[in-house]
């Protein structure tokens, strides 16, 4: 809690402090390393010895030195002068003291180029400030793992390939993962193998791939070198020589680590200072709760074991004990192949004799002088280890199936996990958490997706929030194969929540913020406003406001959900997100066109390249999938697909498919054979495509000949009927309106071009007058299209529409173009210019032509190339602008002195210089052509350009001719020759960019002249005024809405609407199934394949090679074994015969049994429980740290626990707790006379020391606890010696559903239990425990019961039944005391039961931190162990799940 309250005050006091990544700067910027100078120092202490001591043993260099192992020297000028504690021995915690640190900042190794961070600090730093500086000011992202990797400090060998196994798969699940490596940080042993794991993989890594954090944490005083690494501000960098050769028993620091937190206790040369604090930091980042996407889990901390000795062996026990699992790299070395070689083994096997056999197998150097007090002492650590199978993993390399580290790693935090007691589905949710936050869908898949756990799509939700969020498809995916559906998934409130954890590097992310930063003014106390969909609505440039309107409350706005999360993917370019929801998508054609449509909107404004490329190929991709599934439909029935192409689609937008494909510029799509073939047909009208061309123009002419079967038509009814039908449907085809326009349109001109040379009077002729009556037509058609709104959209939108189009604003232009003439020719004064006006309309209107020819597949596309090559002209003249105006002005300034005259000017500067491209050289240039008479010497003749310089007595030029000549030479070289080649080259290659693509561009554009004249009336101007007529009247008069043509959009009917939806979704099945086919069938996936079945059928062959040698291997190990074991048998039978008797029952030898052959490949997790089926003894009473103390028993190993076995060297300390309540316990101390007094075996007063198990032994005047020894004298921290009686009274009901039916679990009723929580418990305990004497009801019980319900409850208890009675395992047991209890079962059948509803009613908690519930029986019940012994055998009474 200390350190918590610490996190935040830090937190508080450097709020102002930004947090930096560490893989933008590993080096900060000045104000970041002034942040750093500051903070450290205030935080952060070193030790420093103030007290010289001298010592009797002398430094390597012969020195003299003080205990703490510096020299004088090395001291502080006031640790040498006298002072009171001279003459007493040096004591760390008196002689030491703590003072700001001076080493801190960043390491460069000098000569290696490897950079990191570091920091020297004390001790007893609290973890807190430790995490603090890594995450806050040393930017390192808060873990989602922590590896630990522990082992032999000094150098040694390992195979080769093993060694390779081990860095490869160590630094892919820290990479993976995101996870810390914690390891000693110097430059030798384990740490020297991890250092080089990660500088292989950052040397074949990409910067894309990230950087593993690699903390290597050491002690101060034995870092050779490290004086370097001093400055009292800090050191940005300091500089770092590693010297192994001089090093002596000091250690380098490894290069290849990232940062080094450097321990120190004011010593030099003392080795293991760091362990206490890199034990406390593990904890304390183990606790700490890192949350993403919604979902928070502790981070959680794994131990990688690599040979090692004694003190590995501790860490290793110390990790199991804390709940830590451990992962031993078999083939190591030392501790870690001992502990492989007995982890198979029952622990009743694992015997001081097999320990000592191991030993000197791999610890030949120290075997001989290892005291049999340290055997026993590794047996019983072995032993516990071994003991918790589920915290233990094994990797063998090529053995059982193993094949990668990196997956036992993840495998052993799984089992872990797994193993752990938690309420209901607890446990699968948290392998679960864990696995998405590694990102290894792979261990999801194996070992948590599996027969043994059946997941409700429910419970999948949290974890699919966070997959999305992270962005982590194949979960996406996996979540979906098992059950999860977006439509119940996508609420509101997901969306929403979705919205607001955007990507930061996304272009939307930008953009939304903006749009939240221009909500209007609020009051400083309200907080920012939360992201809304109408918020996403407003999105410039990307059309969602049609999708997401503005709502007050949180309604089921959607129509479709998957439809709202590939929004969400597509506008965060999340490439393999999109792919897995369009899959789920039901309108899945418009779905693609739609995104293709987002995708290239936002891609205008993104300005990263990288992001441009991927988003315009996701566009193309989504494209194509909408291409290959409307194939696959246009294949099966083309009807059907061109009603996919018309429908409305109410999810998006009240659009249709083509619609979007258009406004997508999605070409490709549009250029679809079935998507041509349908304009074609609406082309056509009513009539048949077959018709020829000719046969419609003649019908236009004379159309009687439409009832002479000229022409035919698609509808058999029509082509029956010989009536006005006929003529209508004929007028009506789009072609021959088309047909009919263009002759029109034709006429016009003529009669415009006759009117403009032949017959243009001061007073208008009937010709004219016909052309401004035509034009007037012309007006009228062009605001019929602009007020033309079928859809509703709005004037706004449908005047944006109209005005998006070149040829509208084209149209435009020429009428007021025309206006503007026609005003001025009607002024008499203004006659002429009035006409030149109306000539240059004349052009305009010209120019419209090219829009009417884009319908012709000969011409339409030479049009399109026309119009890409004016922009190219339109970049050459800004080029060649250049040229032209810099040569003419040079030109002019050289030849003309102050030519006042503009218009000389102008021809002067850039018409003359124009000309000479095309041949017409400038006059005068060289002084030849010279002549006074051409030319106007003061420039007063406005017909005559000014005369160049000349000598006006020779008459001649006085220019340097030579100058205008080279500059003449030069300008044509780069005008002529560069400029124009690098038009045509241009001309050239957009003429081959355009010609490849100018089919689709050209079926593109052709889509907007059909529905032009799909809309258009059938008369042609000037009699379209009829039709403008006839509709003013209806839209205007009578009020009828416009409606657009059904061929273009179509609204079905809901049933129809759902059988063609049903059908496209079966369709783009088999599309996606045909993908993955061709994706198999590709060369490179078939070679990919075959070498995947060629190493799988290796490693089968490879494992079933080891699995005979090893068989063979365990047969003649189990052999060996039989026969040691039958000689020793008959050795014991000779010696009896030869004494004449049968020998003493101690001796007799037991035979091994046959299962021990089974012993070393066996998985330590093979089916074993936490109590390993061979302990036939208690296990809790031995655990070697006494629990709330720092009392250490003595190890006691499974077969010294029997009083009658001989233990020579047993000596257990004797501990008895000094306890507040001295009137109910027994005397403290080890002296006999206060115990005197104590009757045993039977009741001594108040005290009942009798013992359900008999009559116990008593020895120098203490009891001995029956089941054996526990490695501790006393009473510990119970009551009495001797036995100490407990009740546990055990409250269960039957477990009811709503309907208050009887709930049922594999066919079994399931129960709840009373269970309640201390606040200093992590378990929850069973409602009993100690009673006060002559009392019935336990103290715990009474504590959450009211005094008035206390005595009804001893009634109950006397009805109650008895399930257990006896000894009880606990922690807290000695040699001389222990605890028994009796355990009754208190049973409420019926939910009505006057007794469980007073119950109830009267529960209570008397303290605030204390908690009581009813709770499931389950065998994953958090409850002490001995507590769900009892709660099974209660389970079995009633035939109830457990």
């Amino acid at each position: 809690m200390a350190d918590l309250g610490m996190v935040s005050n830090l937190r508080r006091s450097n709020s102002s402090l930004c947090k930096t990544r560490r893989l933008q700067h590993l080096f900060g910027n000045s104000a970041k390393q002034e942040n750093l100078s500051s903070w450290i120092p205030e935080n952060i202490t070193k030790k420093e010895c103030m007290y010289f001591v001298e010592s009797s043993k002398l430094s390597d260099a012969g020195k003299v030195v003080c205990e703490c192992g510096y020299t004088r020297q090395q001291h502080l000028e006031e640790a040498t002068r006298p002072h009171t504690l001279q003459g007493k021995d040096w004591d760390p915690k008196k002689h030491v003291q703590e003072m700001p640190t001076d080493a801190f900042g960043d390491i460069v190794f000098t000569g290696l180029g490897q950079k990191g961070k570091y920091v020297r600090l004390s001790q007893d730093t609290p973890s807190s400030v430790i995490y603090h500086l890594m995450t806050q000011y040393w930017g390192l992202d808060v873990p989602n793992l922590l590896i630990s990797v522990t082992g032999g400090a000094k150098d040694f060998n390992m195979k080769p390939r093993l060694k390779s196994i081990f860095r490869r798969g160590l630094v892919k699940v820290a990479q993976t993962t995101g996870a810390w490596i914690i390891t000693g940080g110097s430059h030798t042993g384990v740490m020297k193998q991890v250092g080089e794991a990660v500088r292989d993989f950052t040397l074949s890594s990409s910067y894309n791939e990230g950087e593993v954090v690699t903390v290597g944490i050491a002690t101060w005083g034995t870092v050779h070198n490290r004086e370097g690494l001093v400055h009292p501000s800090g050191s940005f960098p300091a500089e770092y020589i590693m010297d192994e050769e001089g090093q002596g028993h000091l250690t380098c620091l490894d290069s290849n680590h990232s940062h080094f937190i450097l321990v120190d206790d004011g010593t030099h040369g003392r080795y293991g200072v760091e362990i206490p604090l890199r034990t406390k930091l593990e904890k304390f980042i183990s606790e700490q709760t890192k949350e993403k996407g919604g979902v928070a889990i502790k981070i959680p901390v794994v131990c990688v074991v690599l040979e090692g000795g004694p003190g590995t062996l501790h860490t290793i026990y110390n990790a199991i004990t804390n709940g830590t699992p451990c992962v031993v790299v078999e083939g190591s070395g030392r501790v870690a192949d001992v502990i492989a070689q007995v982890a198979g083994l029952p622990t009743g096997e694992i015997t001081i004799a097999r320990i000592q056999q191991a030993l000197s197998v791999f610890f030949r150097e120290m075997f001989e002088t290892l005291p049999e007090s340290s055997v026993v002492e590794w047996t019983k650590k072995i032993q516990d280890i071994v003991r918790r199978r589920q915290l233990l993993t094994v990797f063998r390399e090529g053995k059982d199936g193993q094949q990668d580290v990196d997956v036992a790693i993840l495998q052993a935090l799984l089992k872990a996990s797994r193993s752990h007691d938690y309420f209901g589905h607890e446990n699968w949710d948290h392998q679960l958490k864990l696995a998405v936050a590694w990102n290894r869908v792979d261990i999801a898949r194996s070992e948590i997706f599996s027969d043994e756990r059946q997941w409700k799509p429910s419970e999948l939700h949290p974890v699919m929030m966070a997959a999305l969020i992270s962005n982590k498809p194949e979960f996406v995916k996996l979540f979906l194969e098992n059950g999860v559906r977006l439509k119940e998934f996508v609420t509101w409130d997901t969306l929403l929540h979705l919205y607001q954890h955007l990507d930061p590097s996304c272009l939307f992310h930008s953009k939304l913020q903006k749009v939240l930063a221009e909500e209007p003014e609020r009051p400083a106390c309200r907080p920012a406003p939360r992201v809304q969909m109408h918020h996403v609505a407003q999105m410039q440039g990307v059309s969602l406001r049609s999708l997401y309107k503005r709502s007050s409350g949180h309604v089921a706005f959607t129509m479709d959900p998957v439809r709202d999360l590939l929004i969400w993917a597509i506008v965060q370019n999340r490439r393999e997100l999109a792919e897995i929801i369009w899959a789920q998508s039901q309108d899945c054609i418009v779905a693609a066109v739609a995104c293709s449509k987002i995708l290239k909107e936002l891609a205008k404004e993104e300005e990263d390249t990288d992001s441009l490329e991927e988003m315009l190929a996701l566009a193309d991709e989504c494209e194509h999938r909408a291409i290959g599934v409307f194939t696959e439909c246009h294949r099966k029935d083309e009807e059907r697909a061109q009603k996919l192409l018309t429908r409305v689609s109410e999810a998006w937008g009240r659009t249709t498919c083509l619609q979007l494909a258009l406004k997508a510029e999605d070409m490709k799509f549009v250029s679809h054979g079935g998507i041509q073939a349908f304009l074609t047909k609406v082309w056509w009208g009513q009539l048949c495509v077959d018709n020829g061309l000719w046969r419609v123009i003649l019908c236009m002419v004379a159309f009687p000949l439409l009832y002479t079967g000229l022409i035919t038509f698609r509808e058999r009814r029509l082509q029956a009927t010989r009536g006005l039908l006929r003529v209508r449907a004929f007028f009506n085809a789009p072609v021959v309106i088309f047909h009919l326009n263009i002759l029109s349109y034709f006429a016009f001109l003529c009669l415009f071009a006759y009117v403009l040379m032949v017959d243009f009077q001061p007073t208008p002729s009937w010709c004219e007058y016909l052309i401004y009556f035509w034009l007037f037509s012309l007006v009228c058609e062009e605001l019929r299209q602009l007020l033309y709104d079928p859809d509703d959209f709005g004037l706004m939108k449908v005047a944006l529409l109209y005005f998006s189009d070149f040829w509208n604003k084209l149209d435009i232009g020429a009428i007021l173009l025309f206006a503007a003439g026609l005003s001025c020719r009607l002024i008499p004064g203004l006659l002429y210019p009035g006409r030149v006006i109306l000539s240059l309309d004349f052009i305009m209107f010209c120019l419209r032509l090219m829009h009417i020819f884009t319908v012709s597949k000969t011409l339409g596309p030479k049009i399109i190339i026309v119009k890409r090559m004016m922009k190219d002209v339109f970049f050459f003249l800004f080029l060649l602008a250049v040229w032209v105006v810099s040569f003419g002005v040079a030109k002019q300034a050289i030849l003309i002195h102050n030519e006042s005259r503009v218009d000389w000017i102008f021809r002067g500067v850039i018409y003359q210089s124009y000309l000479t491209i095309f041949g017409q050289m400038p006059a005068y240039i060289d002084g030849v052509n010279f002549s006074l008479d051409q030319c106007s010497p003061n420039g007063t003749d406005p017909y005559k350009p000014k005369c160049p310089e000349s000598d006006a007595i020779r008459h001649e030029p006085a220019f340097p001719e030579w100058l205008t000549v080279i500059l003449l030479c030069l300008y044509l070289l780069f005008t002529n020759i560069l400029l124009l080649n690098l038009l045509i080259a241009m001309f050239n290659y957009t003429f081959q960019q355009v010609q490849e693509h100018t089919d689709q561009i050209w079926k593109f554009q052709r889509h907007d002249l059909i529905e032009e004249y799909h809309g258009r009336p059938p008369a042609p101007p000037p009699f379209i005024l009829l039709s403008h007529l006839h509709l003013f009247i209806k839209r205007v008069v009578l009020k009828i809405p416009a409606k657009r043509h059904k061929q273009l959009k179509t609204k079905l009917e809901k049933n129809e609407e759902a059988a063609l939806l049903s059908w496209e979704i079966y369709l783009k099945e088999n599309y996606l199934q045909n993908q993955q086919y061709q994706q198999k069938q590709r060369p490179e996936q078939q070679i990919q394949d075959i070498r995947d079945k060629v190493s799988t059928v290796v490693d089968l062959l490879e494992r079933e090679s080891l699995k005979q040698s090893g068989l063979v291997e365990q047969r003649l190990a189990s052999l060996e074994e039989q026969m040691a074991q039958t000689s020793r048998a008959l050795h014991w039978i000779v010696k009896a015969l030869r004494d004449s008797g049968f020998g003493s029952e101690e001796g007799f030898p037991t035979l091994a049994p046959q299962k021990a052959s089974l012993g070393r490949d066996r998985e330590p997790d093979g089916g074993h429980k936490a109590e390993d089926a061979g302990d036939t003894h208690h296990v809790n009473a031995r655990h070697l740290l006494y629990p709330n103390s720092h009392v250490t028993r003595f190890p006691v190993p499974n077969e010294k626990v029997p009083w009658e076995t001989d233990f020579l060297i047993y000596d257990p300390p004797f501990y008895t707790d000094d306890r507040k309540d001295k009137g109910l316990v027994d005397p403290v101390g080890n002296a006999l006379e206060p115990l005197a007094g104590i009757t045993y075996n039977a009741v001594d007063g108040p005290i009942d020391r009798r013992s359900f198990h008999g009559v116990y032994a008593v020895q120098d005047g203490l009891p001995l606890n029956p089941m054996g020894r526990t490695g501790l004298r006393g009473r510990g921290s119970l009551s009495c010696f001797g036995p100490n009686h407990t009740l546990q009274p055990v409250i269960t009901r039957w477990r009811r559903n709503q309907d208050g039916a009887i709930c049922r679990k594999s066919i079994k009723k399931m129960l709840e239990v009373l269970v309640v929580k201390h606040p200093v418990s992590e378990s929850w305990a069973l409602p009993g425990g100690s009673r006060e004497p002559g009392e019935i009801l336990p103290r715990k019980l009474k504590q959450v019961l009211r005094r008035e319900f206390w005595s009804p409850f001893q009634n109950l208890l006397i009805q109650g039944t008895e399930v257990y009675k006896g000894y009880v395992d606990d922690p807290r047991n000695t040699d001389n005391a222990w605890i028994e209890t009796v355990a009754i079962s208190i049973h409420f059948p019926d939910q009505s039961d006057m007794d469980l509803k007073r119950l109830n009613s009267h529960l209570h908690t008397c303290d605030p931190g204390m908690s009581v519930q009813w709770q499931v029986v389950d065998k994953r019940i958090p409850l002490y162990a001995n507590h769900k012994t009892i709660l099974q055998k209660v389970a079995a009474l009633f035939g109830a799940f457990y």
